[in-house]
């Protein structure tokens, strides 16, 4: 296995190459503006890195947010790019997911990230275990700070960074890795010996949560009787 796991979901242009057994190579650039510049070189840097040749990439993994459109749909859109011309599957990965599995300790806790718009994308999770992977239980939404079902649980993510007075102090990661990803989806396709795995691929279709600013135009308006 060689799988290629990357993510645009935030503020942060992510790449990593995974072997099946670890992280082999791993990139990320935190710039929020320029992700169609700077994944394509990250891509080719974590060959590099690794001295792997693309043709040798057997899967890749894409995180499909939620995250704001333009920056999201960069990262989905090369995955299935690389994918259909390398003729490999393509498997998506919430980006929350890829968070709350760097997040250290157990019990429950919170992932937020910055939806834009005075909002927040968030999750709810649980780990049992310490280095167990975390178990996903409520979520993704889209919601105002304030609005957020805190409960006095940890939050973990830019968001919180972002809206300390709803969200309380803000735990670490603040971004998602591609490596985090990357080993999700090695465990799930492994299949993780007998125990299930609390994180599920799914389809390459980007998770918006809400509608995007640009709207088909309307009819044209008569301006002459």
């Amino acid at each position: 296995m060689l799988l290629l796991a990357l993510d645009t979901s935030g503020a942060t242009v992510t790449a990593a190459l995974h072997d099946g057994t670890s992280v082999i190579a791993e990139r990320a650039v935190t710039n929020a503006r320029r992700h169609a510049e700077l994944l394509a070189p990250a891509i080719a840097a974590v060959l590099d890195d690794a001295g792997r040749d693309r043709t040798e990439i057997t899967d890749i993994v894409v995180g499909v947010g939620p995250g704001p459109f333009t920056g999201l749909r960069v990262g989905v859109v090369t995955a299935r790019v690389l994918g259909a011309a390398l003729g490999v599957p393509v498997h998506g990965v919430c980006s929350l997911d890829g968070i709350a599995e760097d997040v250290s300790g157990t019990g429950d806790f919170l992932v937020a990230t910055d939806a834009r718009r005075r909002e927040v994308y968030w999750a709810a999770y649980h780990r049992d275990a310490d280095g167990a992977p975390p178990e996903r239980r409520d979520g993704p939404h889209v919601s105002r700070p304030a609005e957020v079902p805190v409960a006095g649980r940890p939050v973990t993510g830019r968001g919180a960074t972002l809206y300390p007075d709803d969200l309380g102090p803000a735990g670490e990661p603040f971004d998602v890795r591609a490596g985090a990803l990357a080993a999700l989806a090695a465990r799930s396709l492994a299949g993780s010996g007998t125990a299930p795995t609390p994180v599920t691929l799914c389809s390459s279709e980007p998770m918006y949560l809400r509608r995007p600013d640009a709207t088909p135009p309307g009819a044209r308006k008569r301006v002459l009787t």
